[in-house]
């Protein structure tokens, strides 16, 4: 196969969503395996929905991913993307051409005809201006009627092969002349993107399941004009976990915001390129280099994907463990700045301990916020306590001694690793005549606020001395404040 050229063409009608950013990501690995070109088109003749930001967004969740595009206007920096709306006098010109040709037809009827037609059961247009005489066409032009551009479909049966669907036909009986241009010169969806694809010598179509109806009409078109026909491949469509349509009701759709909440763009790249793709064998976790290696149209299922939150929770899992301990800090920082906790000695002078603090905590994140979440008592001194954990573990008879007496046993030790940590406090557990459970979770809960933490003596080597008989100081007053 030659090298392809495929597209990317987003409506700025919304930011870009998963399915979008799925279709983007089958494109962008089909160009990448086959040493091809991607064209990022922004289809905005819509121009009442169409806004900047939403533009923006777009290339926010392209640029996250990691997905460039390979052409378009170029002024000192990176490729920009083509705007339809600076294309229009190339429709136009498709349009007039067609019309000239006789494939195409001025439709003059006024959208108060085509309802009144619609309400009295005429399920597709009746082709009424197809049949206009010369004089009738020059009487409505002489009368500034305005005028539409309907496409003459012919009769028949339409077959194309579809790479991932295999042969598909359409009945050409059940398709009405369709209009490419509106009254207003604005063209329709299947006029600007066929006259772009053409131009663009766009080689494969992949994209949305929700497309196929388009691409008899689009076919057409491609054929009226003498143009090769590229190959599409429609990708099924993405699901909830309730089988239904993804959509907002199923959580964030926005690939920013998963941005946002904490997702790598290698976790969710990953996920995405597996959502209805597969290679074959039971690996999933994947690099980017391997996924464009392995990656091929034919490995596309053709029936629909579901968006499994929980599994796109694992492979960021898997892939915040993958990164280097400096890496992770990096990605990091911003979230811990955010929250007013970040210091910059975590990348400078306590580097080391900070990367044994986020090695503690992976095991039970699954997003980079999780590690505030999780590990906040470790950058702060001011503990958020969990009264119920206080009450349950702490507010015991007896306990305010037992801490106290933990407190001299920690200021004796030499050195407060984890095993001399976690001697220090079997030892008093022993010494006090209670169990070390009881003691172990009453210290969990007056150094980290929480009944639930990492490992504790983990936690307290790496809290040290100081912090953690400040912590032990300060509950044992606050228990014995609140009994006076």
């Amino acid at each position: 196969m030659s090298a392809p050229r495929v597209r990317f063409a987003p409506s700025p009608t919304g930011y870009l969503h998963v399915g979008g950013a799925r279709t983007a990501l089958f494109n962008w690995l089909f160009a990448r395996r086959l040493g091809g070109t991607l064209v990022l088109r922004i289809e905005d003749t819509d121009v009442e929905r169409s806004s900047p930001e939403m533009v923006e967004g777009i290339l926010d969740g392209m640029r996250w991913l990691g997905l460039d595009w390979d052409e378009g206007p170029k002024v000192g920096g990176p490729y920009a993307p083509y705007f339809q709306s600076e294309r229009l006098d190339r429709y136009r010109a498709m349009a007039a051409r067609l019309v000239v040709q006789g494939s195409a037809y001025y439709c003059y009827c006024t959208p108060e005809e085509l309802k009144a037609k619609r309400d009295s059961g005429v399920d597709k247009y009746d082709r009424t201006c197809c049949t206009l005489t010369a004089d009738e066409i020059a009487a409505r032009e002489q009368a500034g009627r305005p005028r539409a551009v309907r496409v003459r479909v012919p009769e028949g049966v339409m077959r194309f092969e579809d790479l991932v669907h295999g042969p598909i036909e359409f009945d050409g009986a059940n398709i009405e002349d369709f209009v490419i241009l509106r009254s207003d010169g604005h063209p329709t969806y299947q006029l600007s993107v066929v006259s772009d694809d053409v131009e663009m010598k766009i080689t494969h179509v992949v994209r949305g399941d929700d497309h196929i109806s388009n691409t008899p009409k689009q076919i057409l078109l491609y054929r009226a004009i003498a143009a090769e026909v590229p190959q599409f491949a429609h990708v099924p469509l993405i699901l909830g976990p309730d089988k239904k349509r993804l959509s907002k009701r199923h959580g964030a759709t926005s690939v920013m915001e998963y941005a946002r909440q904490g997702y790598l763009p290698e976790a969710m790249f990953n996920f995405l390129a597996m959502l209805g793709w597969s290679p074959g064998g039971n690996q999933e976790l994947y690099m980017r280099d391997e996924l464009v290696r392995a990656f091929a149209l034919e490995g596309i299922s053709g029936g629909n994907a579901v968006f499994n939150p929980e599994k796109l929770d694992w492979f960021n899992q898997q892939h915040m463990a993958l990164l280097p301990p400096i890496e992770l800090a990096r990605r990091l920082e911003p979230l811990f700045s955010a929250a007013g906790l970040w210091k910059d000695e975590y990348l400078g002078d306590r580097h080391a301990w900070f990367f044994a603090v986020i090695e503690l905590l992976k095991p039970r994140v699954k997003r980079l916020d999780d590690f505030i979440v999780h590990g906040r008592f470790f950058f702060t001194n001011a503990i958020e306590y969990d009264q119920a954990a206080v009450d349950k573990h702490v507010r015991v008879e007896g306990m305010r001694e037992h801490l106290a007496a933990l407190d001299a046993a920690f200021a004796r030790l030499e050195h407060f690793d984890r095993t001399s940590v976690e001697s220090a406090v079997r030892a008093t557990a022993e010494a006090r005549g209670v169990k070390a459970a009881v003691l172990i979770h009453a210290i969990r809960v007056t150094v980290t606020g929480k009944a639930v933490s990492p490992g504790l003596f983990e936690v307290l080597a790496l809290l040290g001395p100081a912090e953690v008989r400040r912590r032990l100081a300060e509950m044992v007053e606050l228990v014995g404040a609140s009994r006076s």
